[in-house]
């Protein structure tokens, strides 16, 4: 080998390095950025912003068909093993004793659902085919993994944008609810101090309503079993007090590794070709539409119960009707402090988080069944 190809070999990767690659290069450094400095769920956004810089190294391989991206995209998304396997971490990690002490937060949970359906009649509107309409809509449900199996499902192609959509978006709660709380709320509803005094929920009733969920959701909507029965059986491991084990293997050891892997595997999704393109903008600002439909139904629901209560109900708490647990209740506990330190709604918020748990599984499932009915 002479010093010409010695060159040549040694210079490949330039040669091959497209203004699109080092474009999306940049990008995975910026989510690497937000991850470290500004702490945007880094769980996530770290393995994503990774993923898509190794993906649009030229020449690696690591995306063709024998690449390991590859490997883990057809054995973890394709037939979506990793946000399965998060969401019986999830599950694991949630308590639903304030949603069974207060039933009528249910009624949050499912108000929080409407950003869904409004951004996919707004996207079909838009000019998107149905399946993408409705894999855009499911950002809604500020659910990653939801989001995720849904896109997974009807628009394999829109998979990257929406799941930095669903997650990006998670980490700005902060950001974005507060104008949209303070704007829909007066000082009198925020003011609005909450009794707690919970029902007891029997040990009983606990192990129950997971396995109660499951059966009826799967009864009612068949392709949300999936989702629900790896969400409950979390929550089964949790509850039942004799597995600790496997709890604190889902609840540690299953997550972490499933989240890795799926953040890397959805970051080498982002190249160049598949990731700049209007559609992609336009899936970001449709994401962020759906979130703001899901506060706003939310806090209009809030604000119905607050008059119909005789202002005995924060109607903020309809801000914690999504997805997002435990985010979206604590920043609705803090809103209500922020106004009167001594106001605590932490655990009505709590209740109305779970509910928007299940909610969104339920949602999600809903979609996927209605639209693949559609297709089909």
């Amino acid at each position: 080998m002479d010093l010409s190809q010695v060159f040549t070999e040694l210079t490949k990767g330039f040669a091959n390095l497209s203004i699109g690659s080092v474009v999306m290069i940049v990008a995975g450094c910026v989510l690497v950025y937000l991850a470290i400095a500004k702490e945007y769920e880094p769980v996530l956004l770290l393995p994503i912003g990774i993923g898509c810089v190794i993906a649009n190294i030229p020449m690696t391989g690591m995306t063709g068909p024998e690449g390991l991206f590859t490997t883990l995209y057809d054995a973890g998304i394709k037939n979506e093993l990793f946000p399965l396997l998060i969401f019986i971490g999830v599950g694991a990690m949630i308590d639903f004793s304030p949603l069974l002490s207060q039933p009528k937060m249910v009624l949050l949970g499912a108000a929080g659902q409407f950003g869904i359906f409004g951004t996919l009649l707004l996207a079909t509107l838009l000019g998107f085919p149905l399946n993408e309409a409705a894999s855009i809509g499911v950002i809604g449900a500020i659910d990653g993994p939801t989001s995720i199996f849904v896109a997974s499902k009807l628009a394999p192609n829109l998979l990257a944008p929406i799941a930095v959509a669903a997650y990006s978006y998670m980490s700005l709660i902060p950001i974005i609810q507060p104008p949209i709380m303070k704007l829909m709320t007066t000082k009198r509803e925020r003011l609005v101090h909450m009794e707690y005094a919970p029902r007891p929920i029997s040990k009983g009733a606990l192990i129950a309503f997971p396995i109660v969920v499951t059966l009826v959701v799967g009864i009612i909507v068949p392709d949300a079993v999936p989702l629900i029965s790896m969400l409950m059986l979390g929550n089964l491991l949790k509850e039942s007090g004799v597995v600790d084990r496997l709890n604190k293997a889902a609840q540690n050891e299953i997550i972490n590794i499933a989240t890795l892997f799926l953040g890397l595997t959805i970051g080498s999704t982002m190249t160049a070709d598949r990731f700049l393109s209007w559609s992609t903008l336009a899936v970001l600002g449709l994401g962020l539409i759906a979130f703001a439909l899901d506060t706003v139904a939310g806090l209009f629901f809030g604000k119905v119960m607050c008059w119909l209560s005789g202002y005995k109900i924060n109607p903020l708490i309809g801000a914690a009707g999504i997805s997002a647990f435990p985010m979206a209740g604590r920043l609705a506990a803090r809103m209500a402090q922020d106004e009167d330190f001594e106001n605590f709604i932490l655990m009505h918020a709590m209740g109305a988080n779970t509910a928007g748990q299940l909610g969104s599984v339920a949602a999600g499932g809903v979609l996927l069944a209605l639209v693949s009915g559609v297709l089909t």
